[in-house]
């Protein structure tokens, strides 16, 4: 730049040289000779005229590329300076989080020997009331022997033979039955605990295959486990404390204890009331159901009150309630069982390993290890889950759109074109297509534009296989 405006100088200098002439006046030399003025020409002071005028274009175009250049280098350093202060905070994040890993990782473990070390206690436990009842077995069939012996006047004092008196006989008859009873309540309290320490095992190998698994889990997801171990642990502890006549925290719990027709039968999940369900048993476990089609019996456009609390009749369509399904799910790892059946007949099954958390959540799902593709991907596996959605209280993905109320009834929407479950019961296919879109569908099945005959969720714990 400074050169530039050199030359500028040095043409505009020459340029009134050349247009004034030099020395500039008249003046007579050493020998008295007269010399005359020299003037440039006309047609040389337009050419530089000429010449500095292109100069300065190309000065001023010069200039303003350099400006353009500088404002460019300016915002690029500017985002630079932004991508490190951002690169900066994100490795820092890391660091903690890798630290908060390793010390959640070693917790995991730690509650992982504490679930082992209960396991271990309830079976010594079993073990010794087994031996205990077949001691007082022992002593029955003794006493018993005794018995008839002196029933049939065979016992012996010495070398004199008597009868047992009356008396005896009901002192010892009472004595039989006090025995009998005890053994009674020993078998049963053996056959309870059994069924406690068979759910306990149960929870204990599930939770064992995810330690293993998190080791390349998301935080939450370690978050999740270690309030599911801890939980195992608390609840494995407790159980020993039990009263005898204690609810079934779910259906496959009745099914451990004997229960093999499907009905309505009342559970207590943890730290819960007590409540009715629709238990569908099978040859391998207990399901609870959580919503039922059938008829279009039911109206599912309902408002977030009632899908929370639960509504319609459990011996025909009803929707439990999402409370109920949170403290239900909250108990250990469980599978929620999806049964689908069109106009033909034809059904379909999928299983989604899951939990639901509470209302602070908006009673967002998570599913966990399901694929994306074909019919699983018409409920999404976000990783934060996916909230619930009612008419009244909008959470879908759609940010011009309420899904709930555009489709009519309470599902966890992403957009309204994927699933839903609770919309409107058509008995055949509407005419008109925005009809069509409130039907009960499941995209990826039959299509969005199918409504479907009926539908069936519910959920068991994960080891449990449904028979169908």
């Amino acid at each position: 730049m400074k050169t530039t405006l050199a030359i500028l100088a040095l043409f505009i200098a020459t340029l009134l040289e050349v247009s004034t002439g030099f020395p500039g006046f008249d003046r007579k030399g050493a020998a008295g000779k007269e010399k005359k003025v020299q003037f440039a020409s006309w047609d040389d002071v337009n050419v530089i005229a000429h010449g500095l005028l292109q100069l300065g274009h190309g000065l001023k175009e010069h200039v303003d590329k350099t400006k353009g250049q500088l404002r460019d280098i300016s915002v690029k350093l500017k985002t630079f300076n932004g991508t490190v202060t951002e690169l900066s905070r994100q490795t820092q994040r890391l660091q903690e989080d890798g630290e908060a890993l390793k010390a959640k990782a070693q917790g995991l473990e730690d509650r992982e020997s504490l679930v082992l070390s209960v396991s271990t206690e309830l079976r010594q436990k079993a073990e010794e009331m087994q031996r205990e009842g077949q001691t007082v077995q022992d002593r029955v069939s003794k006493l018993e022997e005794k018995v008839d012996g002196l029933l049939e006047g065979q016992g012996q004092e010495g070398n004199v033979n008597y009868t047992a008196s009356a008396t005896d006989t009901t002192v010892i008859q009472w004595m039989l039955e006090a025995q009998n009873r005890r053994i009674d309540d020993l078998v049963e309290r053996i056959r309870q605990q059994q069924d406690k320490l068979d759910k306990q095992n149960i929870r204990i190998k599930t939770l064992q295959s995810q330690i293993h698994q998190s080791r390349a889990a998301s935080p939450k997801i370690r978050a999740f486990l270690g309030r599911k171990l801890e939980e195992v642990a608390l609840n494995g502890s407790t159980e020993q404390a039990d009263a005898p006549n204690d609810m079934a925290p779910d259906c496959h719990v009745l099914f451990l204890r004997g229960e093999r027709t499907s009905g309505v039968y009342t559970i207590q999940p943890h730290n819960t009331e007590a409540f009715e369900v629709y238990c569908q048993m099978t040859s391998e476990g207990g399901w609870t159901v959580l919503q039922r089609r059938l008829d279009g019996s039911v109206d599912f456009d309902q408002l977030w009150q009632a899908y929370k609390t639960g509504f319609g009749s459990l011996d025909g369509e009803f929707w439990l309630g999402l409370e109920k399904i949170h403290m239900l799910s909250q108990q250990g790892n469980y599978m929620l069982q999806v049964e689908l059946t069109d106009w033909s007949d034809q059904t379909k099954s999928i299983q989604y390993p899951f939990h639901l958390s509470g209302e602070d959540a908006s009673y967002a799902m998570h599913l966990h290890g399901s694929s994306p593709s074909n019919q699983d991907s018409a409920m999404s596996t976000e990783p934060t889950g996916l909230p619930f959605s009612t008419r009244d209280r909008d959470h879908d993905h759609k940010p011009d759109m309420n899904c709930a109320k555009q489709l009519t009834g309470g599902w966890w929407f992403s957009n309204c074109g994927r699933a839903n479950l609770n919309g409107k019961y058509f008995s055949s296919v509407p005419r008109d297509r925005h009809a069509r879109k409130q039907g009960v569908f499941w995209k990826t099945w039959r299509g969005r534009y199918y409504p479907l005959k009926t539908t069936v969720m519910m959920m068991a714990p994960a080891k449990v296989e449904y028979d169908s």
